[in-house]
């Protein structure tokens, strides 16, 4: 049973959000008028060191924790590729710079003026910049929604590479820029929150010259032996699920270490939410990155 709260989550994600997206032509307009990234709260800033760089022409910010555990946190932010970092992730990101987790953010270009591939040497820079700080194996890999897919594709990237990230923790992970499976505009008439329509033209966007089955947009279709232990966290009112669960399958497998928490009745990307199930997850998220 999903909590009120979390009911009144998807109320509210509803009426706010869902027309954002609803159809190709609102998702050309949320591109050409998305605003700025949100800053670092002030509560982050009095806690823990916080600077940023210029990478590449992108901005990365890192949190330094003022208790530092050795472990640390390459995270990246959702939005669809095309909306910026908001509040809701500098949360989850400040929870984990509370528990001693070092966090860098790299805030990497938006579509339509930027696309994956101007987004892959970026990301990989700011993973090999921490794990020169505090070595690869003590690094979680997270991201949320196209966030999450990016994390799993760099994952994958760096595996191939022989450089091997500590864990990965994937929060409603985008996995198939197409959303090719069947299932999906099933699940769309439960989901409050994400229509496939306004996703696939952003997902146009972001993958520009790239093939829709080339594993940097559309990781579900990249190698998964050798994924470092992987959590996945999914609502089942999302329509990300059916992507989330072939990508749990396939890594079994493969023989590798995964763990699906799939949350009855919870809207996408659900661990950012001010919900009861929100608060569970990233605490588990926080604890896994940091113990």
């Amino acid at each position: 049973m999903a909590s009120p709260m979390m009911h009144l989550t998807a109320l509210v994600v509803r009426i706010r959000y869902r027309r954002r997206m609803r159809t190709a032509e609102h998702a050309r307009r949320r591109m050409a008028s998305a605003g700025p990234p949100a800053d670092p709260p002030s509560s982050l800033r009095r806690s823990h060191t916080v600077s940023d760089a210029t990478v590449d022409g992108f901005r990365c910010w890192t949190v330094a924790p003022a208790h530092p555990t050795g472990r640390g946190v390459l995270y990246l932010h959702g939005g669809a590729y095309i909306a910026p970092i908001t509040g809701f992730h500098w949360r989850l990101i400040e929870r984990l710079a509370d528990a001693g987790a070092r966090v860098v953010v790299p805030l990497y270009g938006l579509a339509p003026a930027h696309t994956a591939a101007n987004a892959y040497p970026f990301v990989r820079r700011a993973f090999d910049g921490l794990a020169r700080e505090i070595g690869p194996d003590n690094i979680t890999v997270a991201g949320d929604s196209a966030g999450g897919g990016l994390a799993l594709g760099l994952t994958q990237t760096l595996v191939d590479d022989n450089v091997h990230p500590g864990r990965v923790a994937l929060i409603a992970p985008w996995l198939d820029i197409a959303l090719t499976d069947p299932d999906v505009e099933a699940i769309a008439r439960r989901d409050p929150w994400l229509v496939p329509a306004g996703l696939r033209e952003a997902g146009r966007a972001w993958r520009g010259d790239l093939s829709a089955d080339d594993p940097r947009v559309s990781p579900l279709r990249g190698r998964v032996a050798g994924l470092p232990p992987t959590t996945v966290y999914i609502g089942d009112r999302d329509i990300f699920l059916p992507d989330a669960l072939h990508l749990v399958d396939d890594i079994r497998a493969a023989g590798g270490q995964v763990e699906l928490v799939e949350q009855p009745g919870a809207v996408h990307a659900y661990p950012l939410t001010p919900t009861p199930e929100g608060r569970d997850a990233s605490c588990r998220i926080v604890q896994e990155a940091t113990g």
